[in-house]
C-alpha cells in the first residue's frame, strides 16, 4: 500500500492531520493501534464544544467524519518500524504488511512514568491527574493534594484559588527554594514518605510513613502529580530526530522535525521555546492541522 502521507497515531493530533489532508483530497493513512494517553480519563475538559465529552466518544465522532473523505484510510494496526530510502518512507506494520509514503506525520504521544507509589497507577486519570486546566475545576472547594516537592510551588499557586485547602505531600523530598515566595495563603506540608494511596470515601486516602512506625493518613479529594514523560513509540530514535531537553521531539514553527519529510504533532513534540509538551486536546488538534498543512506544502513544492 502506498499513500502520500502516513500518519502514525490516532489521537487528536493524528486525526486532525488526516482531516486537514482529506479536505484537499490528499491521500493519507492513519495508523491507530488503540493506545491512548488519556485512555483512563472518563471525560476530557478544556475543549470548547466538547467540554466533558468522553475521549472514546470524541474519537468515534472523528472517525465518522473522516469516513466521508475518499482519500483517507484509518487502519487499526501498529507500526513497528519506520525507515527511509530514496525519499520514500517505509513502515512495517504489526500484521506483517508494509506501507510506503512520501511524507510522515508522527502523532504517537508520550507515556507517563508515575512516582513509584503503591496504588497511584489505579487512580491515574481519575482521582490522580497532571493538568489543572483539564482536571481541577470539578474539585472546586475540596481539599486537594500535590504529590512531590518539585511541582509544589507551581501547582499550589494554580490550585489555591480552586481548592478549599491544599496539602503538599512532599514524599520525603526537600521543598524548592522558591517555595516560601510562591505559596498563596499558605498550604499544609507533609514531609513524610508516601506508603500508598487508595480510593476512600469518594476521594483518596494517603498513607504516610509515621515517625514512630505507625502509619498516618491524609484524606484528599484528588491528587496532582508531575509524571516523567517518555516517547511512547521508538520512531524518534529510529529516524534520528533531534529532541528537546524534555525528551519531546524538537519541531519548528511549522511542525517540521530535524528530518526532512517528517512532521510531529501532539504531546510527543514541542518547539524549543516551550519547556515541555502541552498536554491539551486543543493544542494537539492545532499541531495536527499545522503538520498536515506543512506536509501538503512540502509535497506541492516537490511537484508531488
Amino acid at each position: 500500500m502506498h499513500t502520500d502521507v502516513a500518519i502514525v497515531g490516532g489521537g487528536p493530533a493524528g486525526l486532525q492531520a488526516a482531516l486537514t489532508l482529506g479536505r484537499i483530497h490528499r491521500s493519507a493513512v492513519v495508523l491507530d493501534d488503540g493506545t491512548y494517553r488519556n485512555a483512563t480519563v472518563s471525560h476530557m475538559h478544556n475543549v470548547l464544544t466538547n467540554d466533558g465529552t468522553p475521549p472514546a466518544d470524541y474519537r468515534a465522532a472523528a472517525h465518522r467524519e473522516l469516513a466521508a473523505y475518499d482519500t483517507l484510510t484509518v487502519l487499526q494496526t501498529r507500526a513497528d518500524e519506520i525507515e527511509q530510502a530514496e525519499g520514500i518512507f517505509r513502515l512495517r506494520l504489526a500484521d506483517g504488511s508494509e506501507l510506503t509514503a512520501a511524507a510522515l506525520v508522527l502523532a504517537t504521544g508520550v507515556r507517563d512514568e508515575l512516582p513509584p507509589i503503591d496504588g497511584l497507577t489505579e487512580l491515574w486519570g481519575d482521582l490522580a491527574a497532571q493538568c489543572p486546566f483539564c482536571h481541577a475545576h470539578e474539585f472546586t472547594g475540596s481539599r486537594i493534594g500535590i504529590v512531590g516537592a518539585a511541582p509544589a510551588a507551581h501547582l499550589t499557586a494554580m490550585l489555591g484559588p480552586i481548592a478549599s485547602e491544599v496539602v503538599v505531600l512532599a514524599n520525603g523530598e526537600d521543598l524548592p527554594d522558591a517555595w516560601d515566595d510562591t505559596r498563596p495563603g499558605g498550604a499544609e506540608v507533609r514531609s513524610e514518605r508516601i506508603l500508598s494511596v487508595a480510593r476512600h470515601d469518594g476521594g483518596v486516602r494517603v498513607t504516610l510513613e509515621g515517625a514512630d512506625g505507625e502509619p498516618q493518613h491524609e484524606q484528599v479529594a484528588v491528587l496532582f502529580v508531575m509524571p516523567q514523560l517518555h516517547q511512547s513509540a521508538p520512531f524518534a530514535a529510529q529516524l534520528g530526530l533531534e529532541l528537546n531537553p524534555s525528551g519531546g521531539v524538537r519541531i519548528d514553527e511549522f511542525g517540521r522535525t530535524s528530518h526532512a519529510g517528517v512532521y510531529a504533532a501532539g504531546d510527543m513534540a514541542h518547539q524549543p521555546a516551550f519547556p515541555m509538551p502541552m498536554a491539551s486536546v486543543v493544542m494537539a488538534q492545532a499541531m495536527g492541522q499545522l503538520a498536515g498543512i506543512t506536509a501538503q506544502a512540502t509535497l506541492m513544492a516537490a511537484g508531488r
